[in-house]
């Protein structure tokens, strides 16, 4: 099948007497896998990567390509190019193009100007996705990484995906270095994320040690409503009128100030063993992160302090992979998660990825 329908030609056979192996070779030359062209192989991929496999066989393709699919080969030759495309990544290749479009890491202030100063930016989250176990007959979540590299205008922004938190920072790293993003040392490397545990370190360990760290100040927002509603009840005055001083102190003086603040409040009588819980975990958490939450430093350097376009990123796995009775093998929603990164990524990184196997049919 090709992009213009099932064009049917005549090759050579070739079968072995002895061992009964039998093979196409011109196939191999074409780049044919028995069935699909080197050219539809990315349009079948695409549809099965932007939608689920039935819909992208029997509505898109069809629709859009003219072109008769099965969902089950919507499957395959999707999960075929999603699982060279995980080889690829966790052997250290990174798709860049190779006429790369200049990221403008310039900082942007509140009215849309240019600043001199220059930050990439660095996300890393993770999600759930339900997974099949026990020959199909439960479901349980496994999480996936999700990491980012966008620039100030969020004009772009490289995506991937990976089970392993060690080899997303790894090739995050790649395609920075791919794509020329702050490897002169004029731009500052920004890592935005949550209190996720490991997270710092694998990126301090995998993509370097000179990124500089902001919690996200809406995770830490949360952090102070859950303490409050725990001790003085869910949206009382009370614990309203402390989050918003508590909020104020560490947005206009960082976090060593509202640690000191968490240190010095006396619990009223009578409060919960939930709301001791909760105040430990503050404490432990705040005190942990005072280095990321000087937010009075991030602002004054025109920096983000929300994990906005890292959580946005996580929306749109979730899209593909997390649907509605969606269960995954392991290994399929892997393969399905890194092509819909890679296609999210724009700056023609997937045809890059797809563009050696058109050549080498050429």
């Amino acid at each position: 099948m090709t992009v213009n329908g099932e064009v049917a030609f005549a090759r050579a056979y070739y079968r072995c007497p002895h061992c009964t192996t039998a093979c196409f070779p011109y196939d191999d030359s074409a780049g044919l896998d028995g069935r699909y062209s080197p050219a539809v192989r990315p349009l079948i991929a695409l549809a099965g990567t932007l939608a689920p496999f039935r819909t992208g066989a029997n509505d898109i393709l069809e629709r859009f390509a003219g072109l008769d699919v099965s969902a089950s080969s919507c499957r395959r030759v999707t999960e075929a190019a999603g699982r060279e495309l995980v080889a690829q990544h966790q052997a250290g290749v990174a798709f860049c193009p190779q006429r790369v479009v200049p990221w403008d890491l310039r900082l942007v202030d509140a009215n849309d100007q240019r600043l001199p100063d220059k930050v990439l930016y660095l996300g890393v989250d993770a999600f759930s996705v339900r997974v099949r176990t026990h020959g199909g007959l439960t479901t349980e979540g496994k999480m996936l990484y999700t990491g980012l590299l966008y620039d100030p205008a969020k004009k772009h922004t490289i995506y991937l995906t990976e089970r392993n938190l060690d080899q997303l920072v790894a090739s995050l790293r790649r395609y920075a270095v791919g794509l020329g993003l702050g490897q002169d040392g004029s731009a500052t490397v920004v890592a935005l994320t949550d209190g996720g545990n490991g997270l710092e370190a694998a990126v301090r360990g995998g993509f370097s040690d000179a990124v500089q760290f902001v919690l996200d100040y809406y995770h830490v927002a949360e952090y102070l409503h859950a303490l409050a509603n725990a001790v003085w009840g869910e949206d009382s005055t009370a614990a309203c009128a402390w989050v918003e001083g508590a909020k104020s102190v560490v947005w206009e003086q960082g976090g060593a100030a509202l640690q000191q603040q968490l240190r010095a409040l006396v619990l009223p009588e009578g409060v919960s063993e939930e709301g001791r819980e909760k105040y430990r975990r503050a404490l432990e958490h705040i005190g942990g992160n005072v280095h990321r939450l000087n937010y009075p430093a991030y602002r004054a350097r025109n920096w983000d302090v929300g994990s906005g376009p890292t959580e946005a990123g996580c929306k749109i796995m979730k899209g593909r992979l997390d649907g509605t009775g969606m269960r995954w093998l392991v290994s399929c929603s892997a393969e399905v998660g890194a092509l819909r990164a890679l296609y999210a990524s724009g700056d023609s990184l997937w045809d890059t990825f797809f563009q050696p196997q058109r050549r080498s049919a050429a």
